[in-house]
């Protein structure tokens, strides 16, 4: 649970930090500005020039009959001129500053990356699509394990008391790794909101299963008192940050808390359990808390593809088959434990 988006929450709090800030180095660049402001009025960079830069940014036809309006692949990804004109020309400055032995600098908030087929952070969208098939395979074979690998009760129920709450955390899961793909395939102001929501989503679902399932509740009713006020809060913040204003040094706070929170009850439970998998579990916290460092010594794109985020969500493929794998061990033991217990006089 903490590996996926534990590491979002701490993802979520340094991209604010440092991905967030529309005021960088490569963007306050003389010869970039020119550049861009050049492209918008002749629709060119050098020989590469851009058809739709004919349209404006809502889609509108300037001129010319309707088949000339702009393509429906451009509107969905909402490449318009303004887009193509700083892609290109932070391309080209970059080029520049290479030749005269000069690092990358970030253009707008981010480094800058290389697309592919209109993908703005081609690495990022694979591991998050790899992270999202993982899930998928987890929860899938957790579902596979209860309901015809181990003994059900009657009604075709499980017997492992904490089914239904990874059910919903693989659904979390796998939505918030999709919307993560969809972000760093581009990234607006509708795919910024849906991403970062379900990454609050998760983690405060996340926070409310570390709770739950470490102190062992069991009872519908005592389940429902532990999670409401979690539910109210993240539901609030959710609405919140879509709907009044996306306050990124509020929402960082809200993702510190809830993180460090989950954090502290699966360290001190891994601690305290006899649980025969509770290595796997400490893998998971310590390699997670590892793999964060790569999203605090941030560092450009390796040949425009990979940097420290990028790769970030490549550690985290094989601690998601780790966690999922601590999932289904901890159904065995407690279905186990349970039927023992049933068969003792």
């Amino acid at each position: 649970m903490m590996i996926d988006r534990f590491s979002i929450a701490l993802f979520v709090v340094l991209s604010f930090l440092v991905g967030d800030l529309d005021a960088s180095a490569g963007d306050s660049d003389g010869r970039y500005r020119a550049c861009v402001v050049e492209c918008e009025k002749t629709g060119c960079v050098g020989e590469r020039c851009f058809p739709h830069c004919k349209f404006p940014s809502d889609g509108v036809v300037v001129d010319g009959p309707w088949y000339m309006q702009e393509p429906l692949y451009l509107k969905w990804k909402q490449w318009d001129c303004q887009s193509d004109c700083r892609y290109n020309c932070m391309i080209d400055r970059e080029k520049e500053r290479e030749a005269l032995g000069y690092g990358p600098v970030k253009y707008h908030g981010k480094w800058p990356f290389r697309r592919v087929f209109g993908i703005q952070e081609p690495a990022s969208v694979v591991f998050s699509a790899l992270n999202l098939a993982m899930h998928f395979h987890g929860w899938l074979s957790f579902f596979i394990l209860l309901y015809y690998n181990l003994p059900l009760r009657q009604g075709k129920k499980a017997i492992y008391e904490f089914a239904s709450l990874w059910h919903i955390y693989g659904l979390l899961a796998m939505n918030s790794w999709f919307w993560s793909a969809v972000f760093h395939s581009r990234d607006v102001d509708l795919t910024e909101k849906l991403d970062y929501s379900s990454a609050v989503a998760l983690l405060g679902y996340s926070l409310i299963l570390a709770v739950l399932r470490s102190f062992n509740v069991r009872v519908e009713a005592a389940r429902v008192m532990v999670a409401a006020p979690f539910l109210a809060f993240v539901t609030t913040h959710i609405l919140y940050l879509n709907f009044y204003t996306l306050d990124y040094g509020w929402n960082m706070k809200v993702c510190v808390v809830m993180a460090v929170a989950q954090l502290l009850i699966w360290a001190i439970w891994a601690g305290m359990t006899r649980h025969p998998s509770r290595w796997k579990l400490w893998v998971v916290v310590i390699g997670g808390g590892l793999a964060m460092l790569l999203e605090i010594y941030d560092f450009p794109p390796y040949q425009g593809f990979f940097d420290a985020h990028a790769i970030w969500h490549a550690t985290t493929i094989p601690l998601t088959c780790l966690w999922w794998s601590f999932v289904r061990d901890d159904a065995k033991f407690r279905t186990s434990n349970l039927l023992k217990k049933a068969k003792s006089p």
